[in-house]
């Protein structure tokens, strides 16, 4: 299981990577590896739109089944990750790369504080998968 260590985790298997006041978002190993083959992804936030904490931005549907993807943190969305609608495969193959799904400013940059390290989210998976 891939957990990097420069993100951030939410206990629903997101992960954020914040740059200054930009975040990007998209889902963990763990939960693409749940998912099994990624057949669709659709974002659902906007551009420009502003969602709060746990607002959902973006379904992912696999063979296996589907799952809504939430945001970490709220803020505003800055950038919509289009190749993802062509090419929904790169969740399974890059989940922490060319699979981010989209980019926000944060509007509270402490609810960050709120998620999970590396440690704890592995931790968290462990407890789920045990």
């Amino acid at each position: 299981m891939n957990i990097p260590a420069d993100l951030k985790y939410s206990e629903n298997d997101e992960w954020i990577r914040i740059e200054g006041n930009t975040g990007t978002v998209g889902i963990t190993d763990f939960a693409q590896d749940q998912l099994s083959d990624v057949v669709f992804v659709e974002i659902i936030a906007e551009q420009d739109e502003e969602l709060n904490q746990g607002d959902a931005c973006a379904t992912v549907e696999s063979v296996k089944a589907a799952a809504d993807v939430y945001l970490p943190v709220g803020g505003t969305i800055t950038e919509i990750n289009e190749d993802l609608l062509d090419t929904p495969e790169l969740v399974n193959t890059d989940p922490y790369g060319e699979a981010w799904m989209v980019k926000i400013e944060l509007s509270d940059p402490s609810q960050a504080d709120g998620l999970l390290d590396a440690d704890a989210y592995q931790k968290h998976c462990e407890v789920r998968l045990a």
